[in-house]
C-alpha cells in the first residue's frame, strides 16, 4: 500500500476518533486541574462564596470590586508557604493578584467544608 493510501487512512481515522472524544467530553462539566494551585482556586470557586465585614468594608472603599476578587479567584497565585493553616475549623489560603487598574492585591480566604469566606483584601 502506498504511503498516501496509509496516510490517507491514518487522516480518517483520526478526525472520526477526534469527534468520538468530543462527543464525550462536550456538555459535561469537565475540568483538567493537575496543578495545585488549579485545584484550590476551583475549589474555593465552586463553592457558596461568601464575604466577611472586613472584606465588605474594604470593598465599599471603592478600589477594589467583586470583579477583581472573582479575577484574582481565577487567575491568581496560591502562596503555599503561608496558606493551608487550619483557622476556625477550616483551612485559610493567601491568594495574590491584580485589579483591573493593575494594582497587586491579596486576598485571604478561609475554605470550610461547604463554603469559602473572603476574610480580608490587602493593598500590597
Amino acid at each position: 500500500m502506498k504511503f498516501v493510501h496509509r496516510f490517507a487512512y491514518y487522516l480518517i481515522g483520526l478526525v472520526m476518533g477526534c469527534f468520538i472524544v468530543s462527543g464525550f467530553f462536550i456538555g459535561k462539566d469537565t475540568r483538567c486541574n493537575y496543578f495545585p494551585n488549579a485545584r484550590v482556586l476551583n475549589n474555593l470557586r465552586t463553592k457558596p462564596f461568601q464575604y466577611s465585614d472586613k472584606a465588605i468594608q474594604t470593598l465599599n472603599e471603592k478600589w477594589v470590586d467583586t470583579a477583581d476578587v472573582k479575577n484574582t479567584l481565577t487567575y491568581g497565585d496560591v502562596d503555599f508557604d503561608q496558606s493551608n493553616i487550619p483557622y476556625n475549623g477550616g483551612k485559610t489560603y493567601i491568594i495574590e493578584g491584580k485589579t483591573v487598574k493593575n494594582q497587586e492585591i491579596i486576598l485571604k480566604v478561609t475554605n470550610y467544608e461547604k463554603k469559602a469566606v473572603l476574610e480580608e483584601i490587602i493593598k500590597k
